[in-house]
Formats: C-alpha cells, structure tokens, sequence
C-alpha cells in the first residue's frame, strides 16, 4: 500500500514550514490559501491551518535499511529524539522486523523514522532528507470503533498487518504501508504524552472512491 498523499491539520502552518524545511524536505507555501505543502520522499503532505486543533498527529517515514544508526544521528542533530527514560531506540511489534526512533514534529506531532528490514538495504547518499526519507508508510487515524474500522477495510482489500487486531490499536496495511488505527483513548507510543488528534484527515493510497472511517478520516 503506497501512501500518496495526506492532508492534515496544524495550528500554525508557519511553524510547520520552518521545520518540514530545517530536515531539507521541498516545502511549498503558495499552492493553497492558509497552507503547506511538503514532500517527504514519494509522499506528499498537505497541512491546513484549523483553529481550535487538539491532540497530536503521528507519521512514520521509512528509511533504507541499513541507514538506522546514521539517520537517527541526522535526525538527533536537526530535532528531539523522544523517548522513555530507559530507551530511545525501539524494536517493532512482533513480527514486523522494524526498528524505530521517534522524534519531535511541529505543532507536537510525535514522529518517527522506521527501518523496515523486510525492505532490500538501500541508502549509501550523503547524509540528508533525500538520501534518508523514502516515503510516509504510517499514518496514525483516532477512530471511535477500531475493529468495525478493520473490518471496512477488510471488505475493501486490506488486511490487518503482521498481528491480530485489538480494540484499542491495529495497523492494517502492508510493509510499504499502514493505517494505524487507534482508540480516541489510546495515547502516542512511546511518550504516551500526547492523545490523537480529532482534526480530519484524508490519506490518498490510490483506492478510487472515498471511504469514511470516522467522522472527517477519509481515505481515497
């Protein structure tokens, strides 16, 4: 599942330009009223500025396998490495055969490059957005039913990814991809700091028709 395209709310788009732009990802100011646009590998984001916004967004951005110890240095010298007192580097759920880092976003998103090693390794570039970020491949949704959410995508083709699902959090998606739905309730691993945001959200992974999960997460 590929990713295109998502659209999200921010409570200050000039903050979210300025960082989007220190990692050295395109950012595009002009393309529609009181937005940002960025490009962060093959994906594009889309913020939207919304008053009264809460609660925090979650993304995950691949990385070339093999690059782990070099990106999170990249990422560490550019913004806050996150964590819990006992850790700062994190292995996946079972059976994923990932390895994480999160990091402070703007407008307290909590997000994360993810090293994927079911992927073929990759990198070798000098150290840098391009050579470090290929793609947005998680996409954390707040939906008030998460396993009817699962079962609506079921019925449209996508299954439940590496684990059963549970009533407060299931990825479903593929390796290249994933939905992360989450209980309202359930706060972002591994801070547990900061609840989903409400906001809408749109996620482009190609679908050709548009799909409510919940009030305003849309996918397309």
């Amino acid at each position: 599942m590929e990713i295109r395209q998502v659209r999200l709310a921010t409570r200050s788009t000039d903050e979210t330009a300025r960082f989007w732009a220190g990692l050295g990802c395109a950012v595009d100011t002009d393309a529609e009223p009181d937005s940002v646009r960025v490009t962060v590998g093959t994906t594009q984001l889309v913020f939207r500025a919304l008053d009264g916004m809460t609660g925090a967004h979650h993304l995950a951005i691949t990385i070339p396998t093999g690059t782990f110890a070099a990106a999170k240095d990249w990422v560490a010298s550019r913004t806050t490495v996150l964590g819990t007192p006992d850790a700062d580097e994190f292995e996946g759920p079972p059976d994923w055969n990932s390895r994480s880092v999160y990091f402070e976003g703007p407008d307290q998103q909590l997000l994360e490059l993810i090293e994927r090693r079911d992927l073929a390794p990759g990198g070798g570039g000098p150290a840098g957005a391009d050579t470090f970020l290929l793609s947005v491949s998680e996409v954390g949704l707040a939906v008030p039913d998460v396993l009817g959410a699962v079962e609506v995508l079921r019925r449209h083709g996508l299954d439940p990814y590496a684990n059963p699902p549970g009533a407060e959090f299931a990825p479903v998606g593929d390796v290249h991809g994933l939905l992360i739905l989450v209980s309202p309730r359930r706060r972002w691993y591994p801070t547990l700091d900061r609840s989903p945001s409400d906001a809408p959200v749109v996620v482009d992974i190609g679908l050709g028709s548009t799909l409510e999960l919940a009030d305003g997460v849309l996918l397309r």
